[in-house]
Protein backbone atom coordinates (compact mmCIF):
# COMPACT_ATOMS: atom_id res chain seq x y z
CA UNK A 1 0.00 0.00 0.00
CA UNK A 2 2.73 2.46 0.79
CA UNK A 3 4.79 1.67 -2.57
CA UNK A 4 0.88 1.87 -4.15
CA UNK A 5 0.56 6.28 -2.45
CA UNK A 6 4.12 6.56 -3.33
CA UNK A 7 3.56 6.07 -6.69
CA UNK A 8 0.71 8.33 -7.01
CA UNK A 9 2.02 11.11 -5.50
CA UNK A 10 4.96 10.37 -7.96
CA UNK A 11 2.00 11.03 -10.87
CA UNK A 12 0.52 13.72 -9.42
CA UNK A 13 3.72 15.98 -8.78
CA UNK A 14 4.41 15.30 -12.93
CA UNK A 15 1.16 16.23 -13.96
CA UNK A 16 0.83 18.76 -16.77
CA UNK A 17 -1.48 20.37 -19.49
CA UNK A 18 0.49 16.97 -22.00
CA UNK A 19 -0.90 14.87 -19.38
CA UNK A 20 -4.44 16.32 -18.64
CA UNK A 21 -4.96 16.04 -22.61
CA UNK A 22 -3.94 12.46 -22.39
CA UNK A 23 -6.41 11.52 -19.86
CA UNK A 24 -9.31 13.54 -21.62
CA UNK A 25 -8.48 11.83 -24.64
CA UNK A 26 -8.72 8.61 -23.03
CA UNK A 27 -12.03 9.48 -21.00
CA UNK A 28 -13.48 10.23 -24.02
CA UNK A 29 -12.42 6.81 -26.02
CA UNK A 30 -14.32 5.00 -22.69
CA UNK A 31 -17.14 7.28 -22.92
CA UNK A 32 -18.26 6.92 -26.62
CA UNK A 33 -17.45 3.35 -26.11
CA UNK A 34 -20.28 3.12 -22.84
CA UNK A 35 -23.05 5.02 -25.13
CA UNK A 36 -22.19 2.52 -27.99
CA UNK A 37 -23.65 -0.45 -25.72
CA UNK A 38 -25.71 1.17 -23.21
CA UNK A 39 -28.73 -0.70 -22.80
CA UNK A 40 -27.72 -3.92 -24.13
CA UNK A 41 -26.69 -6.78 -22.70
CA UNK A 42 -22.89 -5.63 -23.86
CA UNK A 43 -23.17 -3.41 -20.47
CA UNK A 44 -23.74 -6.98 -18.35
CA UNK A 45 -20.73 -8.31 -19.95
CA UNK A 46 -18.62 -5.21 -19.51
CA UNK A 47 -19.43 -4.53 -16.33
CA UNK A 48 -18.15 -8.43 -15.79
CA UNK A 49 -14.73 -7.71 -17.42
CA UNK A 50 -14.29 -4.33 -15.48
CA UNK A 51 -14.60 -6.32 -12.03
CA UNK A 52 -12.31 -9.07 -13.08
CA UNK A 53 -9.77 -6.67 -14.23
CA UNK A 54 -10.52 -4.23 -11.07
CA UNK A 55 -9.88 -7.75 -8.61
CA UNK A 56 -6.95 -8.94 -10.53
CA UNK A 57 -5.46 -5.39 -10.08
CA UNK A 58 -5.75 -5.39 -6.92
CA UNK A 59 -4.56 -8.16 -6.09
CA UNK A 60 -1.12 -8.08 -7.94
CA UNK A 61 -0.41 -4.76 -6.93
CA UNK A 62 -1.69 -4.79 -3.60
CA UNK A 63 -0.24 -8.85 -2.04
CA UNK A 64 3.20 -9.74 -3.69
CA UNK A 65 1.92 -13.00 -6.09
CA UNK A 66 4.87 -13.85 -8.21
CA UNK A 67 3.26 -16.85 -9.58
CA UNK A 68 -0.41 -15.40 -10.24
CA UNK A 69 1.07 -12.13 -11.52
CA UNK A 70 2.59 -14.14 -14.44
CA UNK A 71 0.07 -15.64 -14.84
CA UNK A 72 -2.55 -12.55 -15.36
CA UNK A 73 0.17 -11.12 -17.53
CA UNK A 74 0.45 -14.58 -19.77
CA UNK A 75 -3.60 -14.46 -20.22
CA UNK A 76 -4.29 -10.63 -20.78
CA UNK A 77 -3.62 -10.64 -24.65
CA UNK A 78 -5.95 -13.59 -24.89
CA UNK A 79 -8.03 -11.69 -23.15
CA UNK A 80 -7.71 -8.49 -25.59
CA UNK A 81 -8.21 -10.71 -28.39
CA UNK A 82 -11.14 -12.22 -27.04
CA UNK A 83 -13.19 -8.61 -25.69
CA UNK A 84 -13.75 -7.86 -30.01
CA UNK A 85 -15.12 -11.42 -30.30
CA UNK A 86 -17.43 -10.90 -27.02
CA UNK A 87 -18.53 -7.44 -28.13
CA UNK A 88 -18.86 -7.99 -31.89
CA UNK A 89 -22.89 -7.20 -32.31
CA UNK A 90 -22.42 -3.68 -29.96
CA UNK A 91 -19.08 -2.69 -32.24
CA UNK A 92 -21.52 -3.45 -35.40
CA UNK A 93 -24.22 -1.44 -34.02
CA UNK A 94 -21.90 1.32 -32.81
CA UNK A 95 -19.70 2.21 -35.97
CA UNK A 96 -23.35 1.56 -37.91
CA UNK A 97 -24.74 4.86 -35.42
CA UNK A 98 -21.27 6.14 -36.38
CA UNK A 99 -21.53 5.58 -40.04
CA UNK A 100 -25.56 7.52 -40.40
CA UNK A 101 -24.37 10.66 -38.18
CA UNK A 102 -21.53 10.79 -40.37
CA UNK A 103 -23.49 10.21 -43.44
CA UNK A 104 -26.08 13.11 -42.14
CA UNK A 105 -23.60 15.64 -41.35
CA UNK A 106 -21.40 15.06 -44.40
CA UNK A 107 -23.94 13.81 -47.36
CA UNK A 108 -26.02 16.18 -48.69
CA UNK A 109 -29.55 14.75 -48.97
CA UNK A 110 -33.10 15.88 -50.72
CA UNK A 111 -35.72 16.94 -48.65
CA UNK A 112 -38.05 14.39 -47.48
CA UNK A 113 -41.65 14.11 -48.91
CA UNK A 114 -43.37 16.99 -47.73
CA UNK A 115 -45.73 16.66 -44.70
CA UNK A 116 -49.33 17.42 -46.65
CA UNK A 117 -48.48 14.47 -48.73
CA UNK A 118 -48.03 11.94 -45.84
CA UNK A 119 -50.88 12.94 -43.35
CA UNK A 120 -53.01 10.79 -45.60
CA UNK A 121 -50.94 7.83 -45.05
CA UNK A 122 -50.77 8.42 -41.27
CA UNK A 123 -54.49 9.17 -41.24
CA UNK A 124 -54.79 5.47 -42.75
CA UNK A 125 -51.99 3.61 -40.28
CA UNK A 126 -53.42 5.43 -37.36
CA UNK A 127 -57.07 4.27 -38.06
CA UNK A 128 -55.71 0.51 -38.62
CA UNK A 129 -54.07 1.17 -36.11
CA UNK A 130 -56.96 1.18 -34.03
CA UNK A 131 -59.40 -0.95 -35.49
CA UNK A 132 -56.52 -3.57 -35.09
CA UNK A 133 -56.04 -3.21 -31.60
CA UNK A 134 -59.90 -3.32 -30.64
CA UNK A 135 -59.68 -6.72 -32.86
CA UNK A 136 -56.86 -7.40 -30.98
CA UNK A 137 -55.27 -8.51 -34.10
CA UNK A 138 -51.37 -8.15 -34.13
CA UNK A 139 -49.18 -6.20 -36.57
CA UNK A 140 -46.19 -5.15 -37.02
CA UNK A 141 -45.59 -1.51 -39.25
CA UNK A 142 -42.58 0.03 -40.59
CA UNK A 143 -42.79 3.53 -41.77
CA UNK A 144 -39.20 4.53 -43.62
CA UNK A 145 -37.50 7.43 -43.44
CA UNK A 146 -33.89 8.19 -44.97
CA UNK A 147 -32.29 5.16 -44.78
CA UNK A 148 -32.95 2.18 -47.53
CA UNK A 149 -34.86 -1.01 -45.88
CA UNK A 150 -34.75 -2.62 -49.06
CA UNK A 151 -32.58 -5.89 -47.87
CA UNK A 152 -35.86 -6.03 -45.79
CA UNK A 153 -38.24 -5.64 -48.66
CA UNK A 154 -36.62 -8.30 -50.48
CA UNK A 155 -37.46 -10.95 -47.87
CA UNK A 156 -41.21 -10.33 -48.14
CA UNK A 157 -44.00 -10.34 -50.56
CA UNK A 158 -43.70 -7.39 -52.86
CA UNK A 159 -47.26 -5.16 -53.28
CA UNK A 160 -46.72 -1.47 -54.02
CA UNK A 161 -50.30 -0.79 -53.06
CA UNK A 162 -51.99 2.59 -51.42
CA UNK A 163 -52.06 2.71 -48.12
CA UNK A 164 -55.45 2.04 -46.81
CA UNK A 165 -56.68 1.09 -43.32
CA UNK A 166 -58.63 -1.95 -45.49
CA UNK A 167 -55.51 -3.04 -47.13
CA UNK A 168 -53.60 -2.94 -43.71
CA UNK A 169 -56.87 -4.56 -42.13
CA UNK A 170 -56.34 -7.58 -44.65
CA UNK A 171 -52.86 -7.68 -44.25
CA UNK A 172 -52.83 -8.11 -40.37
CA UNK A 173 -56.35 -10.55 -40.62
CA UNK A 174 -55.17 -13.57 -38.58
CA UNK A 175 -53.98 -16.80 -40.30
CA UNK A 176 -53.96 -15.18 -43.50
CA UNK A 177 -50.79 -15.57 -45.89
CA UNK A 178 -49.17 -11.65 -44.78
CA UNK A 179 -50.17 -11.39 -41.43
CA UNK A 180 -46.77 -12.83 -39.75
CA UNK A 181 -44.41 -10.23 -40.91
CA UNK A 182 -43.72 -6.55 -40.87
CA UNK A 183 -45.76 -4.02 -43.42
CA UNK A 184 -43.01 -1.67 -45.33
CA UNK A 185 -44.36 1.66 -46.09
CA UNK A 186 -42.36 4.16 -48.07
CA UNK A 187 -43.14 6.99 -50.48
CA UNK A 188 -46.84 6.41 -49.36
CA UNK A 189 -47.45 2.99 -50.41
CA UNK A 190 -46.93 -0.19 -49.02
CA UNK A 191 -44.27 -1.69 -50.66
CA UNK A 192 -44.15 -5.60 -48.91
CA UNK A 193 -45.25 -7.17 -46.42
CA UNK A 194 -44.39 -10.47 -44.41
CA UNK A 195 -41.35 -8.99 -44.56
CA UNK A 196 -38.43 -10.28 -41.78
CA UNK A 197 -36.86 -7.87 -39.24
CA UNK A 198 -33.76 -8.14 -37.56
CA UNK A 199 -34.49 -9.27 -33.60
CA UNK A 200 -33.35 -6.60 -30.71
CA UNK A 201 -30.33 -7.83 -28.82
CA UNK A 202 -30.78 -5.17 -26.47
CA UNK A 203 -32.22 -6.44 -23.52
CA UNK A 204 -35.01 -3.72 -22.78
CA UNK A 205 -37.81 -5.91 -23.18
CA UNK A 206 -36.45 -8.26 -20.66
CA UNK A 207 -36.25 -5.54 -17.93
CA UNK A 208 -40.53 -4.48 -18.35
CA UNK A 209 -42.82 -4.64 -15.62
CA UNK A 210 -44.71 -7.48 -17.70
CA UNK A 211 -43.71 -10.07 -20.18
CA UNK A 212 -46.48 -9.38 -22.46
CA UNK A 213 -44.19 -8.34 -25.59
CA UNK A 214 -42.99 -10.84 -27.78
CA UNK A 215 -41.67 -10.91 -31.20
CA UNK A 216 -43.40 -8.50 -32.91
CA UNK A 217 -42.18 -5.92 -29.94
CA UNK A 218 -38.59 -7.00 -29.98
CA UNK A 219 -38.42 -7.10 -34.38
CA UNK A 220 -39.79 -3.35 -33.93
CA UNK A 221 -36.61 -2.59 -31.99
CA UNK A 222 -34.44 -4.43 -33.84
CA UNK A 223 -35.16 -3.01 -37.09
CA UNK A 224 -35.11 0.46 -35.09
CA UNK A 225 -31.58 0.04 -33.53
CA UNK A 226 -31.03 -0.92 -37.36
CA UNK A 227 -32.19 2.06 -39.65
CA UNK A 228 -33.73 5.47 -38.98
CA UNK A 229 -37.33 3.58 -39.65
CA UNK A 230 -40.05 4.14 -36.94
CA UNK A 231 -42.08 0.65 -36.07
CA UNK A 232 -45.63 0.83 -35.05
CA UNK A 233 -46.85 -2.00 -33.44
CA UNK A 234 -49.79 -3.47 -31.79
CA UNK A 235 -50.14 -6.46 -29.54
CA UNK A 236 -51.98 -9.77 -30.35
CA UNK A 237 -52.07 -10.17 -26.59
CA UNK A 238 -53.21 -6.76 -25.15
CA UNK A 239 -54.23 -4.84 -28.29
CA UNK A 240 -52.22 -2.15 -26.77
CA UNK A 241 -50.20 0.61 -29.69
CA UNK A 242 -46.71 1.36 -29.42
CA UNK A 243 -44.18 3.12 -31.52
CA UNK A 244 -40.16 2.09 -31.56
CA UNK A 245 -37.31 4.15 -32.85
CA UNK A 246 -33.32 4.52 -32.25
CA UNK A 247 -34.26 1.58 -29.99
CA UNK A 248 -36.54 2.98 -27.62
CA UNK A 249 -40.24 2.06 -27.37
CA UNK A 250 -43.10 4.42 -26.78
CA UNK A 251 -46.21 2.08 -25.53
CA UNK A 252 -50.00 2.58 -25.16
CA UNK A 253 -50.45 5.11 -26.98
CA UNK A 254 -54.25 6.26 -28.06
CA UNK A 255 -54.93 7.51 -31.65
CA UNK A 256 -54.30 11.30 -31.13
CA UNK A 257 -51.09 10.69 -29.58
CA UNK A 258 -49.94 8.34 -31.93
CA UNK A 259 -50.71 10.26 -34.98
CA UNK A 260 -49.43 13.59 -33.07
CA UNK A 261 -46.12 10.94 -33.12
CA UNK A 262 -45.94 10.11 -36.43
CA UNK A 263 -46.46 13.31 -37.61
CA UNK A 264 -43.84 14.35 -35.56
CA UNK A 265 -41.13 12.11 -37.06
CA UNK A 266 -42.04 13.51 -40.83
CA UNK A 267 -42.03 17.05 -40.20
CA UNK A 268 -39.03 19.02 -41.74
CA UNK A 269 -36.31 19.91 -39.22
CA UNK A 270 -35.40 23.82 -39.23
CA UNK A 271 -32.03 22.70 -40.50
CA UNK A 272 -30.81 20.77 -43.36
CA UNK A 273 -28.36 18.92 -41.70
CA UNK A 274 -27.25 18.75 -38.03
CA UNK A 275 -24.26 18.33 -35.76
CA UNK A 276 -22.02 14.85 -36.33
CA UNK A 277 -21.94 14.76 -32.01
CA UNK A 278 -25.69 15.75 -31.70
CA UNK A 279 -26.90 13.18 -34.16
CA UNK A 280 -24.24 10.71 -32.30
CA UNK A 281 -25.17 11.16 -28.53
CA UNK A 282 -28.25 13.26 -28.23
CA UNK A 283 -32.04 11.81 -27.72
CA UNK A 284 -34.98 13.95 -27.53
CA UNK A 285 -37.01 13.40 -24.96
CA UNK A 286 -40.98 12.74 -25.05
CA UNK A 287 -43.60 13.67 -22.83
CA UNK A 288 -45.89 11.45 -22.10
CA UNK A 289 -49.43 10.75 -21.08
CA UNK A 290 -50.15 8.68 -17.62
CA UNK A 291 -51.12 6.20 -20.02
CA UNK A 292 -47.91 5.87 -21.89
CA UNK A 293 -45.12 3.75 -20.62
CA UNK A 294 -41.14 4.16 -22.37
CA UNK A 295 -38.93 1.28 -22.57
Amino acid sequence: MTEFLSDLIFLLERLNWESLLDLLLVTLVFFIILTFIRDTQGMVLLRGVFLIILLLGLLTTLVNLPAFSWLVQTTLPSLIIAIPVIFAPEIRRGLERLGRAGGNTFIFRPKETRLTEIQSSIKAIVNACVQLSTKRHGALIILRRSESLQEYIQTGVQLNATVTPELLLQIFYPNTPLHDGAAIIANNRIIAAACVMPLSASGILNRTPDRQMGLRHRAALGISEASDAVAVVVSEETGSISVAHGGRMIRRLDAERLENILVAFYRPAPMETQNFFTQLFHRKPTRKKPAEEEV
